[in-house]
């Protein structure tokens, strides 16, 4: 049975290694270490998610709160999370900006991330935030970008008309794309770019 807990540092070293395990196509710049979750456990251990089967970490479920400036969307994944140690969290920010998701390959299709994605919602309305925002990587795209740009290949999976193994989830976990971020991460499966997307909690009150 899967069990969803607040990071510790006893999970550093696996987390770590989840992040090779689930992520094999980016940038080594891009993994998160175990000296990273340890800053996670110090900063905000409270919006950071393990999924555990006994004692083996299978999933993480993590983010921070920011102010997120809808005006100026673009950013890279690096600046935002602080190189992998979430100092840009601001205890009073509005959003939740959701910095990884990640089950390891053996334990997909199990409803992992369903359940990872619920606990920050959750945490969300609990502390009554305005809502969940974060970068989703479009892992499909490589199959498809030497026919199409990625603008048309987003729209299409939206449309239901193809299937991207991330957005696809996510659109049904209640996302909504608002837009695309340019060189938002070092991925050469999706050439760098990224979807903006945001699920806004139907409970925040201001």
């Amino acid at each position: 049975m899967i069990q969803i807990v607040n990071v510790e540092p006893k999970y550093c070293a696996a987390l770590e290694q989840l992040q090779r395990d689930c992520f094999p196509h980016l940038g080594e710049q891009e993994l998160m270490t175990a000296e990273h979750f340890m800053s996670h456990c110090r900063i905000y251990p409270e919006g950071e998610f393990v999924a555990l089967d006994g004692e083996r970490v299978v999933g993480l479920g993590s983010g921070f709160l920011v102010d997120f400036d809808f005006e100026h969307p673009n950013h890279t994944f690096l600046e935002m999370i602080d190189n992998g140690y979430y100092t840009t969290h601001n205890p009073a920010g509005q959003w939740y900006y959701g910095a990884d998701i990640s089950v390891h390959p053996d334990y997909r299709g199990q409803g992992i991330g369903r359940m990872l994605y619920d606990v920050r919602k959750d945490l969300i309305k609990r502390i009554n935030r305005r809502g969940f925002v974060g970068g989703g990587l479009l892992p499909g795209f490589a199959q498809h970008k030497h026919a199409m740009r990625v603008q048309d290949y987003v729209e299409r999976v939206v449309a239901g008309e193809l299937f991207d193994k991330t957005l696809s989830f996510q659109l049904k976990n209640g996302f909504t794309v608002r837009g695309l971020i340019p060189n938002y991460i070092d991925d050469e499966a999706s050439d760098n770019w990224a979807t903006l997307l945001v699920w806004d909690n139907p409970d925040f009150t201001e």
